[in-house]
Parts: structure tokens; sequence; C-alpha cells
């Protein structure tokens, strides 16, 4: 019974947040409306975007790459310094953070073409 209350609880959270936002955006938007506001506004700051499957499939292969080079790295540490198996996880989360800094510069030349 326990371990079903975890899942039902974040469910529940998720939903919340969901529900809250965007029934405070709906309230927003229709007194906005109701003073007169055209509705122009709401598309304000909405520019083109490269399509969102171009991104995630950009930054997922940087962290896989990030990830595989940080074990490659790793392994030399471990065997050749006395850092031993501690370097595995420095070097991988490091490795893995480079490969997302990476996508996150290259997102953004992909948003300006």
């Amino acid at each position: 019974m326990e371990g079903i209350l975890i899942p039902i609880s974040l469910f529940l959270a998720i939903f919340g947040i969901v529900y809250l936002y965007l029934s405070t955006r709906n309230k927003e938007r229709l007194a906005l409306i109701e003073k007169g506001a055209d509705a122009s506004i709401f598309m304000k700051g909405k520019t083109y975007t490269a399509p969102i499957w171009k991104v995630i499939i950009l930054n997922l292969s940087l962290l896989l790459m990030g990830i595989g080079i940080g074990v490659f790295i790793a392994s030399f540490l471990d065997e050749y310094t006395t850092l031993g198996e501690a370097a595995y996880p420095a070097t991988i989360f490091f490795m893995a953070g480079v490969g997302l800094f990476v996508g996150f510069n290259l997102t953004k030349n992909l948003d300006k073409e």
C-alpha cells in the first residue's frame, strides 16, 4: 500500500502544477480581453525556433557522447593514476556536463539559422 502512494502523489503534484498554470493563464487572458487588449500580445515573443526533435536529438547525442568519453577517460585515470574508482563518477558527470553545454550552444546556433 505504501509503494503506491509515491507514484500517486507525484502524479497529483504534476497535475496540480499544470492545472494551476493553465487556469491562471486562461484567467489572465480573459481579463486582458475584457479590458480591450489586442489579442496579438499573446503571440509576442514567439519567434521561429528549430523543431523540437532536432534539439532533443542533438542534446541527447552530445550527452551520450560525453558519457562515453567520460567512461573512456575515467578508465585511463583509474589505470594510470592513484585516483582509483573515484575517477569514474567525477569524469562521467563532468564530460556529460560538457556535452550538454556544447549542445546548448549548438542549439542557440541552430535557432539563429
